[in-house]
């Protein structure tokens, strides 16, 4: 059943960038709010079927209890590990989208600024690199999960 709401979910994003290139293409105007709206919502229903299905639903690749102690002597990892892996990813990846943020605004101002007034460089620079430790900090904490 997941992966039933995996393949929707895919086919959800996948129309959904197809469309977006071909009204971009063809230069229709529309409301984008509206459209974004249509498209998060279904996706997160989507997503919300899965998670239910998940925690409601039955095992559906149940195994016996002899391949399960065969796969646990053999190495594989637990749920534990696999969420430890996930959490590393997660603080990096968010942490590295919002120093992009950061640093496109941060950046911008500056340049700016010092199209203004040159004497500023300096000063500019030290909140472009404020803005970029953010990506810093993330990574230092996905070091901290996987290895402590």
């Amino acid at each position: 059943m997941q992966i039933l709401f995996i393949i929707a979910a895919a086919a959800v994003s996948i129309g959904t960038t197809l469309y977006g290139r071909k009204v971009m293409k063809s230069g229709k105007k529309g409301n984008i709010k509206k459209a974004i709206l249509t498209t998060v919502s279904a996706f997160g229903l989507i997503m919300i079927g899965a998670i239910v299905s998940t925690i409601f639903g039955g095992n559906v690749f149940a195994e016996t209890a002899e391949a399960t102690t065969e796969a646990a002597a053999a190495g594989a990892i637990g749920i534990g590990e696999g969420l430890k892996y996930l959490s590393a990813a997660l603080s990096t990846g968010i942490a590295t989208i919002a120093t992009g943020i950061a640093v496109g605004s941060v950046g911008s101002s500056a340049i700016g600024a010092i199209s203004e007034d040159s004497s500023l460089l300096g000063k500019t620079l030290i909140f472009v690199g404020m803005s970029e430790g953010i990506a810093i900090y993330g990574l230092i904490i996905s070091i901290l999960i996987l290895f402590v």
